[in-house]
């Protein structure tokens, strides 16, 4: 028998067999059995490969080489169940992934439900922001350590009239102002029913001192009953524009010298004040009102005011005297700058024409 093959088959030539491929596999009971179990959907999942290399989505629409042979058997997973058409497959997958796409659909909204339901809309942050920035601005316990905390202390007191008129302030003896004037704006009404006298107060520029404060001691000071408005004689009012009866003015010691001057008067020898009546200004020394004298000490307050009363009793017409018994208060003309002692007579201080009057 030789020449003959050594198989069965020999003589007759068969073309190659195709190797088969299998379905691709419909939806995997593993993906199945998932929303049978209590799991999360929003997990990350793993697809599974095929056996041989990487599952194609649209296998079972584009792979038609990929259906079983005539009369096979289909094996697990393989077909659609029997009177199915084969391209069923495809719809069958999409309308799973569509069930799928809508429960997932659904547990969002279930979700974003919830928390609106719960005051968590995410609209609402921004204005539970502000609130807290608001309360923490209001609570002191928001503030960091670091930060210093208000103690609620009140800020300095404010000093009253009579503090101010006894405080002494810094003035050279020596100093030459600009001789420039400045009136104190505002006028104070005459308080009583006597010959009315007005005034205006002028502040010579630069001085550094408190020109309303000066304002409020000359009118206070001559309408007091212990001064030159005793029993209702006089009345006095300041005005600050138009023609007034007197200009009391406060000025360095070389202005007050030049003024004074004018009137045949000099100050420079004890650096003191004047009436310079050839004008219309009463001349206040400001180094006198701001230091005082040896002769009144601290009492800086009243030595101020026997200033005021000293040199516009000289206006109304007073002369220089001075006290005559030991021990005496002295008059209010009695040169008290330059001395409370003469001729072995001690006179004391006394800022006031009527000082028994109140």
């Amino acid at each position: 028998m030789g020449g003959h093959a050594a198989d069965g088959y020999a003589g007759r030539t068969e073309a190659p067999r195709r190797p088969q491929r299998s379905a691709p596999a419909g939806p995997h009971h593993a993906h199945v059995n998932a929303f049978d179990e209590d799991v999360d959907v929003f997990a990350p999942r793993t697809p599974v490969p095929a056996a041989d290399g990487p599952v194609d989505p649209y296998a079972s629409v584009t792979d038609w080489d990929a259906l079983p042979e005539p009369g096979a058997r289909p094996t697990e997973g393989d077909a659609s169940p029997q009177g199915e058409p084969a391209g069923s497959q495809g719809s069958k997958g999409r309308t799973f992934t569509g069930i799928a796409a809508a429960a997932v659909t659904t547990v969002l909204a279930v979700v974003v439900a919830g928390q609106v339901a719960g005051g968590h809309d995410d609209t609402a942050a921004p204005s539970q922001s502000a609130s807290d920035q608001a309360r923490d601005a209001r609570d002191p316990a928001s503030r960091g350590d670091g930060r210093p905390t208000p103690s609620g202390a009140p800020g300095p007191a404010l000093l009253t009239y009579d503090q101010k008129m006894g405080k002494a302030y810094a003035l050279s003896p020596a100093l030459q102002g600009s001789g420039r004037f400045d009136a104190v704006p505002g006028i104070d009404k005459a308080p009583g029913t006597g010959q009315k006298y007005t005034y205006r107060v002028d502040v010579e520029e630069g001085l550094g001192l408190d020109g309303e404060l000066f304002a409020q001691a000359v009118q206070e000071t001559l309408n007091d009953d212990r001064s030159w408005a005793h029993n209702g004689a006089r009345t006095f009012e300041r005005i600050h524009s138009g023609k007034p009866d007197f200009v009391i003015t406060l000025a360095s010691p070389g202005t007050t010298a030049t003024w004074c001057a004018k009137s045949g008067l000099d100050t420079t020898e004890d650096n003191v004040s004047c009436d310079s009546a050839s004008t219309e200004r009463v001349m206040i020394n400001a180094y006198r009102w701001a230091q005082g004298s040896t002769t009144y000490g601290d009492r800086i307050h009243a030595y101020r005011q026997m200033l005021i009363n000293h040199e516009v009793g000289h206006r109304l017409g007073y002369s220089h005297v001075t006290c005559d018994k030991d021990g005496e208060s002295a008059p209010v003309m009695q040169q008290q700058t330059k001395f409370l002692d003469h001729d072995g007579i001690h006179c004391r201080a006394n800022p006031w024409p009527y000082p028994g009057s109140s």
